[in-house]
């Protein structure tokens, strides 16, 4: 096993890093070898994809597994040549192992049937918070791809709030202590508690709402 800059990973193709990085940035189509400028390329890129999804995902759509490897192909597709497809890779993260490679695409088909089909399309703002949880829980266990599951995630959850006519989520408030609140949530998901997930979207939600309106 190995140290990369976010996650312990085995040691197969996709965590291979860029020669001259020191380790800290995985191979890319573009050659970076700096982890702040792949952070700026990669925020850079989220929001032109960003911009895309929004066009693209209406009011309407019943996402599907296919609809999440497709946006993270748009996003990443011209950094990473793994990108839109599931990890080969074992990966944890302090000490917390996400879904093994293997069980990746059952897992997604899971997530399609099962939450995604009950809580999208997200036309219930009385049901937001609930459907957000369980959604966004269930994605970061499986954490489909080898880099981006988090910030994907929260794309996906502003798309369900856009459903539901909430106004773009506000994620900045979880950090720090929030932050390290919001893996303890997703971990509660393992025992199917999505409570303190619920918890984190319900302050996300009145950041949001509380913003929009200034």
């Amino acid at each position: 096993m190995k140290k990369s800059s976010r996650y312990t990973t085995s040691h197969l193709i996709e965590d291979q890093h860029e020669p001259g990085s020191r380790g800290l940035v995985l191979k890319n189509l573009l050659g970076i070898r700096s982890q702040r400028e792949m952070d700026r390329v990669e925020t850079e890129a989220s929001k032109r994809a960003e911009d895309a999804f929004f066009g693209t995902y209406g009011r309407t759509r019943r996402f599907t597994s296919s609809d999440i490897c497709q946006m993270h192909k748009v996003w990443l597709g011209e950094i990473y040549d793994w990108a839109g497809r599931y990890r080969q890779v074992k990966i944890s993260k302090g000490g917390f192992l996400f879904a093994f490679p293997a069980q990746i695409p059952k897992l997604m088909d899971g997530l399609e049937e099962g939450s995604l089909r009950k809580h999208t399309p997200c036309e219930s703002k009385g049901r937001i918070i609930q459907a957000l949880s369980e959604v966004h829980v269930e994605l970061l266990l499986i954490h489909p791809f080898r880099e981006g599951n988090g910030r994907l995630a929260r794309v996906l959850a502003t798309l369900m709030a856009l459903q539901a006519n909430f106004p773009l989520l506000d994620f900045r408030s979880i950090k720090g202590k929030k932050e390290q609140e919001y893996f303890a949530a997703v971990r509660a998901g393992m025992d199917r508690n999505y409570k303190p997930m619920e918890k984190v979207f319900s302050e996300v939600l009145r950041r949001t709402l509380r913003v929009s309106s200034t």
